[in-house]
C-alpha cells in the first residue's frame, strides 16, 4: 500500500526556477521547483518575495520550462516529473490555483534512465518543445490552439538514438523557421562493445540539432558535429531578426560559439589569480535578458563567479551581432555571488539566484556592467594561444558592484548533521541542524509550531493603542479588508491586497482616536470615537451621533447589530440596527451608577438578530450582566460578580460562541 504524505515542513531547497508572466501580461513573476513542491514567487514595489501559491504535486519535478504560444498574453508552464507523463499548467488568479491544461503519458512512472523528463527544450516561438530522457528517449510536442483557443498538444514525435547519452538539451531560436532543438549527446555504442577501453576514453561528445518539420509532421537530425569533450551546457542564441541564432557551447574554461553554417568561435573563461593552475572554470547555469533587439547572457561558474557574455559583431563592436560570421564572443568579470542551481533576470531590474546551499536571494541590478572598464574582459576576437594551450585571463573577485542584496528566502540546504534535545527544558525538544557550506554554514534551531511569515512593515507615526480588522462590505468575501489602527487622537486605516497600504477613503474619521470599530449586518461600516458615533452607509452616506453636552465616551462595544457606548460617569446608552431602514436607533439608557471600565457583547447565537446579554466591568470592581432582550428588562442587571481587581477587560462567550 502507497500513501500520499504531508512533511511537517515544506523542503526549502530549490531544484530548478523559471521566470514568466503566469498572472497577467506584464506581471514579474518567478515558479520555482522544491523537489515535490511548486511554488509561484512575485516580489512586491519594496523588493519582498511573496509566495502566491505553493502546491504539493506529491512525486519529484524533474523539470521545468515556460512556453507561450504566438500572441498568448501569458505564459504556460511545462513540466517533467517521475510520473511518465508531461503536464502543461496554466496558472488560474481567480482561484489562485495552478490548473492542469493537458497531460500526455509517454512512459513508465519513476525517474528512469530512458524515460523523459529530465530535460526540457522549447521552441522560443511557442510551437513545439521536446522532452528528453538521459539515454536514447526524446519526444515532440507540437503547440496548438483549439476552437475555443485552448491550448492543446499533439502526439508525441520520436526522436530516439540507441546508445547515445544527452547531458543537455534546449530550443533554438529560429524565428520562424522550423522549430530546432540542439542536444549535448555521446555515442557509447562502440564503448560498449570493447572490453579494453579504450573505445571508452576515445568517445567525443557531440553537438546534434533536430529539426522539426511542421510541414511534414516528423523529426530529423539535422546536424552533428564533435564538440569539447568538457561541454555540459547549452545556451540558445536569440535568432530571426533578433540576432545571429545557434548556441553558446559551455565547457571548461571556454564558451564558444556554435552555427551550423559556419566555424566556430572561442573565448576563454577568466579564471581566479589562487585558483590552482590544473583545476578547470566550468559553468553551471545561466539565464538572458533581451528587450527588443538588445540582449546579453549571464553565467555562472562552480565559484559563485558571474560573467557576462554579450555577442557583438566584429565589423560594429557596439551593435548585436545578426550574421553568425561576424559573431565576436566577448566575456566579462560581473560580480560574484554564492553558486547556484538557477538564475533568473526580471524586467524590473531583479535577479533571483536560487542558491545550491543556503538562502535564496533576490539581487536588484544598479548597473549593467558596461559603467567600469577596470573589469576584466576577454574576447575571441583577441584570444591567444600558445604552446601550452590558449592563454589565460585572471582576475581577483571583488564585493558586489553591479548588483545589491535586497531580499532573502531561508534554505536549510544542506543538512549536514542533525540532533534532538531539549535543551532549553521547554515543553517539546528541540532539533539542532548544520546547515549550509563552507562560510555560509549555521547552526539551526528548529522548533515545533506553525511559522508566522511577515508580509509587510509599515513604520507608525506613534504608539497604536488598539488595532481592529474589518472585512469588505461584500458578504461572498470570506477575508479581511481592511486593518484600523487607533491611536490616542489620530485613526489610520491600512487595505489589504497583495499589499497593504494606507486608505484615505475608508469614510472612518482619522482626527480623532478610536474606540471601537465595526462591520454591521448591512455592509454599512460603524465607527465608535470619544465624541460619538459614526456610520458610513453603503451609499457612503455618513450619519453622525453626537455625545449629548461636554460628556465623552468612555469605553463601548459592539456586533453586526447591537452597539453599546458607556459615558464618562456610567451612563449606558444603548443602539440597534434597524436593517428595514439601515439607521441606528436609540433603544434605551441606563446610569450605573459608578464608571463603567469595560463593556463586551457577544455575537448574535445562530437563528437569532441579538445577543440577549451585555457585560459591564465597573469601577467598583465589580461584573455585572445585563439583559438585552426587547421590553421593560432591557439593561436591567440579571447578574453580578465581585472581582478582586479592577475589570478593565471583559469577554462574554456562551454556547462555544465567543465575543
Amino acid at each position: 500500500m502507497y500513501l500520499y504524505n504531508l512533511t511537517l515542513n515544506k523542503p526549502t531547497g530549490i531544484q530548478c526556477a523559471v521566470y514568466g508572466n503566469f498572472s497577467a501580461s506584464k506581471a514579474q513573476e518567478i515558479i520555482v521547483s522544491r523537489g515535490r513542491v511548486l511554488e509561484l514567487l512575485r516580489p512586491n514595489e519594496n523588493g519582498k518575495l511573496q509566495i502566491i501559491l505553493s502546491t504539493d504535486i506529491f512525486g519529484v519535478i524533474r523539470s521545468l520550462a515556460t512556453v507561450r504560444l504566438t500572441g498568448a498574453p501569458i505564459d504556460h508552464i511545462v513540466v517533467g516529473s517521475d510520473s511518465g507523463r508531461v503536464v502543461l499548467l496554466k496558472y488560474n488568479k481567480d482561484k489562485n490555483i495552478f490548473q492542469k491544461v493537458h497531460q500526455e503519458t509517454f512512459g513508465k512512472s519513476g525517474c528512469r534512465r530512458i524515460v523523459p523528463g529530465q530535460y526540457l527544450g522549447v521552441d522560443p516561438k511557442g510551437r513545439a518543445f521536446m522532452i528528453g530522457a538521459v539515454e536514447k528517449q526524446k519526444f515532440v510536442y507540437v503547440l496548438n490552439r483549439d476552437q475555443a483557443a485552448n491550448l492543446t498538444i499533439s502526439s508525441p514525435l520520436e526522436a530516439h538514438k540507441s546508445h547515445h547519452i544527452c547531458f543537455h538539451l534546449v530550443g533554438m531560436d529560429n524565428g520562424y523557421d522550423n522549430p530546432m532543438f540542439a542536444a549535448i549527446e555521446l555515442d557509447y555504442s562502440e564503448a560498449d562493445q570493447d572490453p579494453t577501453g579504450e573505445a571508452a576514453a576515445e568517445a567525443e561528445k557531440h553537438l546534434t540539432l533536430y529539426e522539426m518539420d511542421l510541414g511534414l509532421n516528423n523529426v530529423v537530425r539535422k546536424w552533428s558535429e564533435p564538440i569539447d569533450n568538457g561541454a555540459n551546457l547549452l545556451i540558445p542564441v536569440p535568432g530571426g531578426g533578433d540576432g545571429p541564432g545557434g548556441v553558446l557551447v559551455c565547457v571548461e574554461n571556454f564558451i564558444i560559439y556554435r552555427h551550423p553554417d559556419h566555424p566556430e568561435v572561442r573565448a576563454v573563461l577568466p579564471r581566479r589569480n589562487d585558483l590552482p593552475a590544473d583545476r578547470g572554470v566550468l559553468i553551471v547555469n545561466s539565464t538572458m535578458h533581451k528587450k527588443k533587439s538588445y540582449y546579453f547572457f549571464l553565467v555562472q561558474s562552480e565559484y559563485g563567479d558571474i560573467y557576462k557574455v554579450t555577442l557583438p559583431s566584429q565589423a560594429e563592436p557596439n551593435v548585436p551581432a545578426t550574421d553568425p560570421a561576424a559573431v565576436e564572443v566577448r566575456i566579462k568579470y560581473f560580480d560574484t555571488i554564492p553558486p547556484c542551481v538557477s538564475l533568473c533576470v526580471l524586467k524590473t531590474g531583479f535577479l533571483f539566484a536560487a542558491s545550491e546551499y543556503g538562502n535564496h536571494a533576490l539581487y536588484q541590478f544598479i548597473g549593467t556592467g558596461d559603467e567600469n572598464d577596470l573589469d576584466v574582459e576577454t574576447s575571441s576576437a583577441t584570444l591567444e594561444q600558445t604552446e601550452e594551450g590558449f592563454r589565460p585571463v585572471f582576475f581577483d573577485p571583488r564585493p558586489l558592484r553591479n548588483l545589491v542584496l535586497i531580499d532573502e528566502l531561508p534554505s536549510l540546504m544542506p543538512i549536514t548533521d542533525m540532533k534532538v534535545a531539549n535543551l532549553l527544558n521547554e515543553e517539546s525538544p528541540q532539533i539542532y541542524a548544520l546547515t549550509g557550506r563552507g562560510a555560509r554554514s549555521s547552526l539551526t534551531v528548529l522548533r515545533p509550531g506553525l511559522s508566522v511569515v511577515e508580509l509587510a512593515v509599515s513604520p507608525l507615526p506613534g504608539n497604536p493603542g488598539s488595532v481592529w480588522t474589518l472585512k469588505s462590505d461584500r458578504a461572498d468575501d470570506p477575508y479581511d479588508a481592511y486593518i484600523v489602527v487607533g491611536f490616542s487622537n489620530a485613526t489610520l486605516v491600512f487595505s489589504i491586497g497583495a499589499e497593504i497600504r494606507e486608505c484615505t477613503d475608508s469614510g472612518l474619521l482619522g482626527t480623532s482616536g478610536t474606540l471601537a470599530c465595526q462591520r454591521l449586518a448591512d455592509g454599512s461600516l460603524l465607527q465608535i470615537h470619544p465624541l460619538g458615533l459614526r456610520h458610513i452607509r453603503t451609499d457612503r452616506r455618513v450619519n453622525e451621533w453626537k455625545v449629548p453636552g461636554r460628556r465623552a465616551i468612555r469605553t463601548a462595544c459592539t456586533n453586526e447589530c447591537q452597539i453599546v457606548i458607556a459615558l464618562v460617569g456610567g451612563e449606558l446608552t444603548y443602539f440597534e440596527l434597524d436593517v428595514m431602514t439601515g439607521l441606528l436607533q436609540e433603544t434605551e439608557r441606563r446610569d450605573m451608577g459608578e464608571d463603567v471600565v469595560s463593556l463586551d457583547i457577544a455575537p448574535p447565537p445562530p437563528g437569532r438578530t441579538r445577543c440577549p446579554f451585555l457585560a459591564v466591568g465597573t469601577a467598583d470592581q465589580t461584573v455585572r450582566l445585563m439583559s438585552l432582550d426587547p421590553g421593560p428588562q432591557l439593561l436591567k442587571p440579571v447578574a453580578a460578580q465581585k472581582v478582586m481587581a479592577l475589570p478593565t477587560s471583559l469577554l462574554l462567550q456562551y454556547e462555544g460562541v465567543g465575543g
